[in-house]
């Protein structure tokens, strides 16, 4: 049995920060924490920022730099990754980095939040809700 001779014997350098996932950014091609990449989704033949990489569908990852983004279009990186065989549109993705709100998936704030406006209030229960009253239990 032939066994696999990797390129280099030395170990791969090992990545700050927290432990977790890690991608590759489409733009300079550079490993990285997940974390610390920006995901992007197609829908209909526009690239979504996935600020809180909670969209479904394959995603492509980027640097949250202008520099990470104009190499990928240059490469044409995002078809290929995406498996998208048209041009995708990027303004949404320009407009966010050069605004420089991106922040990460733990900001709460993203557009794709999908706000509720009772987020955060305690949810009723059924029999609350038919009673029209609160169900208050008595120890």
């Amino acid at each position: 049995m032939l066994a696999r001779l990797s390129s280099s014997t030395a170990p791969a350098p090992a990545l700050s920060g927290p432990p977790g996932p890690v991608r590759t950014c489409v733009g300079c091609r550079r490993r990285q924490r997940a974390s610390d990449l920006l995901r992007v989704v197609a829908v209909d033949g526009v690239l979504i920022p996935d600020t809180r990489h909670r969209l479904p569908g394959r995603g492509a990852w980027l640097h949250p730099e202008v520099g990470c983004l104009d190499l990928a279009e240059r490469r044409r990186a995002f078809g290929r990754a995406l498996r998208a065989s048209e041009h995708l549109d990027t303004s949404k993705v320009r407009t966010l980095l050069d605004s420089g709100e991106w922040r990460g998936p733990a900001d709460r704030t993203g557009p794709d939040l999908g706000s509720r406006p009772d987020h955060g209030k305690r949810s009723t229960s059924r029999l609350e809700q038919k009673a029209g009253r609160p169900n208050v239990s008595t120890p």
